[in-house]
């Protein structure tokens, strides 16, 4: 079997059916170790070789104490053995003499009751190792060994090869046989990008019959075939370390520093599978991310995971492409970044390079962090997430729809719809492609498809099984126009639910297209926008026809004219009818079609009518009121959860102004917010608690619905509520 139907085989797979795969599921949940739900504030250790014998390990020690940290991951293989090793070529801290530096820090987080996981690291080795095994090193298309680019001292691995698949199973075995750590955390184990070694030109063309790549364009079926077999090889490397550790240990598991959204190289779905925990190594923001991408990460990551205890690592320096390892973030930036993050289920972790203190500013931000947290460690075990709306990624439209371009064409268009729920104040999730049975989306209202382009035939069935059963979708752009590989249909799978089919064209980029208003209709999609007679339209559309009656449309296009010289500027059509949203109503189902980029644009130009028009479609499409409503000035994340006892509604405030770029200088407090929370059917709120404030407000309860005001919020209120 090879290209094409070893691709077909793989999709195959990853559509086992719901119920065996919830099944399947429901079982690996149970082999879930104890441990790996107990921790809530993790801390990470991660030596530099000069440290032993130079850092204070009882100062640290005391500091996890201080904080309540209650897991710790440390620094014990891979590039530098922390410990005696053993193991040929497992290079040894030149400064640890005889000492055993993780034995000593192991033990003395063990006397504190944490759980302890050992890092290793196995993406570099040295020139001994080179000169024993050449083909444990790295080669790039050219041929050549990699030498390693910030330390030219030191080889780059080959992740797919012996290095990794002996050696360093050697070396974790070794680990997890001398201490009995819970788990190895894994950092860069999947690779420094692609090896052309012999052992993977050997491999790829067992597997498929064909030389590896040397393009990265999706539509070239050796790069299909290579993204397909890399996660093969990197799926089997897991099982393997997760079997060999499991052997030794039967409560000890492999933690691999892996997965992500859309962008992810390994598929999310196969890791919620076999992932006991996962945490999403997304340190801080870099560049003009917005401070709620720590939340994405872990709605992301629980749309794979479901239950399982999720944590987000965050690191107490500044993270830019410069890696600035010793350095101090600002403390309300690493307060923002925690704090949204928590607020979407992941256990906060922090991460200090180095055992040596050269800027004590940050220790007492996180204290401060995590002795609150600790406080109110009981409404931070969640149990479920109460939002109606779900948000559709796809990593199989990153992989072979986006390619070299994934965050422009997919990524983009995920952000600008993720900025305008947050805008609109819509609790909302995140839901993986490959996970679309009905009881995984039976808890949403609406599904949002942000141009999610590459569908298989099965996966569009699954969502018009979705709609028969009374769920709505909002869908832009090229959504469902591709199929699973990134092949062009010559129609939208989803063509019968759009209710319009593809002309075959693609229009733009286009300069200085408008869009006309028809506030004649009345349409809710149109409120706060009655002043505007017309507004700007996107860069990328596709023309479709209409296969049913679309009456009175609100938005209709005003096609581009000259925008030079100005003397030229002015519309040459100033009115048409076509449409440029297509809302349909089928039974209980509602349907929002734009055939444009407008969350893509949104996010570029983030002019504030699409913004609108997207959080408008959205109450449309949704029919029902949100499960919490929050009125007041501002910019907040609001996320709802269920515990044990309790809900909880959790709102960040994000409103600075650097949220778009650079960090918070200064935390600026939020005014009154007024909040209606929809309770669970049946049941009554016995107190009701503001816990970053720490006051008790009063709040009114009348049909299932608690009404109440928020004085401030200065960084993250939760209103905990008693039931």
């Amino acid at each position: 079997m090879c290209g094409y139907e070893v691709l077909m085989d793989f999709t195959r797979r990853q559509f086992i059916g719901a119920s065996a795969a919830l099944a399947a599921g429901s079982a690996q949940a149970q082999d879930q170790p104890a441990w790996c739900d107990k921790p809530m504030r993790w801390a990470q250790l991660t030596l530099v070789e000069d440290d032993p014998g130079k850092y204070d390990p009882k100062f640290w020690l005391d500091y996890f104490r201080r904080i309540h940290a209650d897991a710790t991951c440390l620094s014990a293989g891979g590039c530098v053995a922390y410990y005696p090793t053993k193991v040929p070529f497992h290079h040894r801290s030149r400064w640890m003499g005889e000492t055993d530096p993780f034995a000593e820090l192991y033990e003395g987080c063990r006397k504190l009751g944490m759980v302890v996981v050992a890092r290793t690291d196995p993406h570099a080795t040295y020139q001994d190792a080179y000169e024993a095994h050449p083909d444990w090193i790295a080669v790039d298309a050219e041929g050549r060994k990699r030498r390693h680019w910030a330390s030219p001292e030191m080889w780059v691995t080959c992740t797919l090869g012996p290095y990794n698949f002996e050696f360093m199973t050697e070396v974790t075995k070794e680990i997890v046989s001398l201490y009995k750590v819970d788990g190895i955390f894994s950092n860069r184990w999947a690779g420094s990008g692609m090896c052309y070694c012999e052992h993977c030109q050997r491999n790829f063309k067992d597997y498929c019959g064909m030389e590896l790549p040397r393009t990265r364009d999706p539509l070239d079926p050796a790069r299909r075939n290579y993204i397909v077999w890399q996660q093969k090889r990197l799926f089997d490397l897991w099982r393997l370390w997760d079997g060999e550790i499991r052997k030794i240990n039967p409560n000890a598991r492999f933690v691999a520093n892996a997965g992500g959204g859309a962008l992810s190289d390994l598929d999310m779905k196969t890791i919620g599978e076999l992932a006991p925990t996962l945490f999403a190594d997304r340190q801080a923001r870099i560049g003009l991310n917005a401070p709620w991408a720590a939340g994405k990460n872990g709605k992301e990551y629980r749309a794979t995971l479901g239950r399982k205890a999720i944590g987000g690592i965050f690191s107490v320096g500044v993270v830019q492409p410069y890696r600035w390892s010793d350095s101090v973030q600002n403390g309300a930036e690493i307060r923002i970044w925690v704090a949204d993050g928590l607020a979407n289920g992941l256990r906060p972790w922090f991460t200090k390079f180095s055992g040596t203190i050269h800027d004590p500013r940050w220790l007492k931000t996180v204290e401060d962090i995590y002795n609150w947290q600790y406080r109110h460690e009981r409404y931070l075990r969640n149990e479920e997430p109460l939002a109606r709306v779900g948000m559709v990624y796809s990593q199989q439209t990153a992989w072979f729809y986006g390619g070299e371009r994934a965050t422009q064409k997919v990524e983009d268009h995920t952000r600008g719809l993720y900025h305008a729920l947050i805008e609109a104040r819509v609790p909302f999730e995140m839901v993986h492609d490959r996970l679309l049975e009905p009881d995984r989306l039976a808890r949403y209202k609406l599904l949002l498809l942000p141009n999610i382009a590459a569908l298989s035939d099965a996966q569009c069935d699954q969502l018009r099984e979705y709609v028969r059963r009374g769920g709505s979708l909002l869908a832009t752009f090229e959504t469902s126009l591709y199929n699973e590989w990134g092949a062009r249909r010559p129609d939208f799978g989803l063509s019968d639910l759009f209710g319009v089919w593809y002309r075959g064209r693609v229009e733009g980029p286009v300069q200085n297209s408008h869009l006309r208003l028809e506030h004649d209709t009345r349409h809710p999609i149109l409120a706060g926008l009655e002043d505007a007679p017309r507004i700007i339209h996107g860069v990328y559309r596709v023309e479709v026809g209409a296969r049913e009656s679309f009456p009175n449309p609100p938005l209709t296009l005003i096609p581009s004219y000259p925008d030079l010289p100005m003397e030229k500027v002015f519309p040459r059509v100033p009115k048409t009818s076509i449409p440029e949203v297509y809302l349909r109503e089928i039974g209980p189902s509602r349907i929002v079609y734009f055939p444009w980029d407008i969350d893509r644009v949104f996010w570029e130009v983030m002019c504030v009518d699409h913004g609108r028009l997207l959080g408008n479609a959205v109450a449309w499409a949704m029919n029902e009121e949100q499960p919490v409503t929050v009125t007041g000035p501002g910019v907040l994340d609001v996320t709802v959860w269920r515990q044990k006892d309790s809900m909880t509604v959790h709102l960040v405030n994000l409103t600075n102004p650097m949220m778009m770029k650079g960090p918070f200088r200064e935390i600026i407090p939020l005014s009154e917010q007024k909040v209606r929370v929809r309770l669970p059917q049946g049941v009554r709120a016995k107190k009701v608690q503001l816990l970053e404030s720490g006051r008790t407000p009063r709040f009114e309860e009348s049909d299932g619905t608690l009404s109440l005001v928020v004085p401030s919020i200065r960084v993250h209120e939760i209103i905990a509520i008693d039931l």
